[in-house]
């Protein structure tokens, strides 16, 4: 056998790897894509999709929108507020008539009564003229103890059977403006990082249907034809405009019909306030504080081109992301067996390149495209690129080998592949229980402490939290600065595991109940642990590079048990634990809590903790 045989005979074998690891990389894409029909934003993308909304903002003014203002220089020229009903209703009425508006939408809720002939006077403005009041409506369905039911909805356009957010309460106007035309929605659902990038154009309440203010005020006064809001009812921000962009005008000016008749004429009118005494601002795509009014404007905006069909046209943004994929992947593939490896991060890089301007032009185009979809691919090829020429290499240098016993001695041979053939710590699947522990509140509990003394709290902490684990038999992974992870049923498969895991959380709690006692006694704070835990199959082994590498298990019960940690901060119990570990515990008694949708599941998941347990 020659050594170009045993190079052909390496290749052939190892050629379904590259094409699993090519098909896994497009898939990556295309999974992407599915999940953007998800309320569930990946928050990578939404970074970048910012930026690109960044770029494209424009300063051009838009001339069928007026907003007017209830700034600091209106309520210290009008008085405070709330003003009277009375001056809204003059404000209203000289829009109307003296500055010719089209339609004027009040970006106000107003649940109580207040003058009885200010009131009436915009009940019958409301009732029979170009008006659209506000509502506004909650989606926090488990934030708050009691729903929210203040007023008399109006304004629901359909019943069962239509489509739009699920609101849990609602703010509205008192009894009295309930008989009004047009009534808008006005509540919002940031994102979780309190991010705006959203509205509700369509809310869903007792099985009716609500459209939000700028929905409203477009079907009443726009004069062109109706819009359907499409999926669920979400509509993205990702009009241009910013707050510069609007006309602004103080409503002290319209009151006292100091600005040109002209300005206001045929326009919609939003009515709210950008003032800061009044507290509604808000974090959008294009600044970390932004006017809610201007957010209304910015929708409205966006309704109106879309109506006039000046609209970006809708492309398939999802599809050309997963082709755009697929045909780099190959090209990629095709090439890495002639390049470096530093020319195949160059590669990559130049593809991951060229897809940022390719999406910045498809991102207006496909709101529910995922532009990081392409490049968490590229970066997948990238970890294993290199890696697969490693393997690759050294499945040629075994054949190589193999050949060379006919005249090495075999003792010699044998030491050569010692190292990978009697590893130890190489990945594979087990089923492992995962417990992941850490303080709440740590930095509340080190600010006012020297580093000394925050350095001694952390390592008695952290002494708590470690002898049980390893007095169970636990493999520690990895501190987390106030925490730890651990498993158990890695490396050495444990038939307790789940029991194991669930005595050293009991030990755990007693260290801390314990530690908190010396620190009463010395006038500190006691200290909290949140603890989760959960049981499946995970990949445990030796993960890393070249440089460095640790012994450690991934998978999906592994991030349960971190998502459970962080839903412990949401109640009494310390001790919040996953069904996989109920099901596999025999010597623990639990309470069940109820379903809870973790972060980045699709499906609630049943909650668990540990009976006997004090709260």
């Amino acid at each position: 056998m020659t050594f170009s045989d045993v190079r052909r005979h390496a290749l052939t074998l190892f050629s379904p790897i590259p094409a699993a690891i090519a098909l896994t990389a497009i898939a990556l894409s295309a999974g992407a894509q599915l999940w953007s029909t998800s309320s569930t934003p990946f928050f990578a993308d939404e970074w970048l999709r910012d930026r690109f909304l960044r770029l494209r903002v424009t300063d051009a003014p838009d001339p069928r929108v007026l907003v007017v203002d209830i700034d600091e220089a209106s309520t210290a020229a009008l008085g405070p507020w709330p003003w009277p009903r009375a001056r809204l209703a003059d404000l209203v009425e000289q829009l109307l008539t003296t500055y010719s508006a089209r339609g004027v939408a009040l970006d106000v809720v107003l649940p109580d009564a207040a003058d009885a002939a200010g009131d009436h006077r915009l009940a019958l403005l409301a009732e029979h003229g170009p008006v659209v009041l506000a509502q506004a409506f909650d989606y926090f369905h488990t934030a708050r103890p009691e729903a929210l039911r203040a007023g008399v909805l109006a304004g629901a356009t359909g019943v069962n059977g239509e489509r739009g957010v699920v609101a849990s309460g609602y703010i509205a106007n008192h009894a009295g403006l309930a008989r009004a035309a047009h009534v808008g929605n006005i509540g919002f659902i940031p994102d979780a990082d309190g991010t705006l990038r959203r509205l509700p154009l369509l809310t869903r309440y007792a099985g009716r249907s609500y459209p939000a203010l700028t929905l409203a005020l477009l079907d009443c006064c726009s004069g062109g034809a109706p819009l359907q809001p499409a999926g669920d009812g979400r509509r993205r921000l990702d009009g241009t405009r910013d707050w510069s962009a609007y006309t602004v005008v103080s409503a002290a000016d319209i009151v006292r019909q100091t600005i040109v008749p002209a300005s206001a004429a045929d326009r919609l009118v939003l009515i709210g306030s950008s003032s800061l005494g009044l507290g509604d601002r808000v974090a959008t795509s294009l600044a970390p504080e932004r006017p809610g009014l201007g957010v209304q404007a910015a929708m409205l905006s966006t309704l109106l081109d879309e109506q006039a069909g000046r609209a970006p046209a809708p492309w398939p943004g999802r599809l050309l992301a997963v082709l755009f994929t697929a045909l780099t992947t190959l090209a990629s593939w095709r090439a890495f067996p002639r390049l470096r490896a530093s020319a195949s991060v160059a590669l990559l890089g130049a593809s991951c390149a060229a897809w940022l301007g390719l999406a910045y032009w498809i991102a207006p185009h496909d709101p529910a495209l995922v532009s990081t979809g392409p490049l968490a691919s590229n970066l997948f090829l990238l970890a294993f690129a290199v890696p697969y020429h490693w393997q690759a290499s050294q499945q040629r240098s075994r054949h190589l080998l193999s050949t060379l016993r006919q005249y090495v001695a075999r003792e010699v041979v044998e030491e050569l592949l010692r190292s990978d053939l009697r590893d130890p710590l190489a990945p594979r699947h087990l089923d492992v229980t995962t417990l992941i522990a850490d303080m709440e509140g740590y930095t509340t509990h080190v600010e006012a402490l020297s580093v000394q003394d925050a350095a001694q709290l952390t390592r008695d902490f952290l002494d708590c939290l470690t002898g049980p684990v390893l007095a169970q038999h636990g493999t520690l992974d990895k501190y987390t600065g106030d925490g730890l992870v651990a498993f158990w049923g890695a490396p050495l498969p444990q038939a307790q595991h789940a029991d194991l895991a669930l005595d050293a959380a009991r030990a755990i709690l007693l260290r801390v109940a314990q530690l908190n006692a010396r620190r009463l006694g010395l006038g500190d704070a006691p200290l909290r642990v949140r603890i989760g835990i959960e049981s499946g199959a995970a990949m445990a082994g030796d993960f890393g590079s070249s440089q460095r590498s640790i012994y450690t298990a991934v998978g999906d019960s592994v991030n349960t048990a971190s998502r459970l940690e962080h839903a412990a901060r949401e109640f009494a119990h310390d001790v919040i634990i996953g069904p996989g570990t109920v099901q596999r515990a025999r010597r623990h008694s639990f309470v069940a809590l109820g379903p809870r949708l973790l972060r980045g599941k699709e499906r609630p998941t049943e909650l668990y903790t540990l009976a006997g347990v004090a709260a």
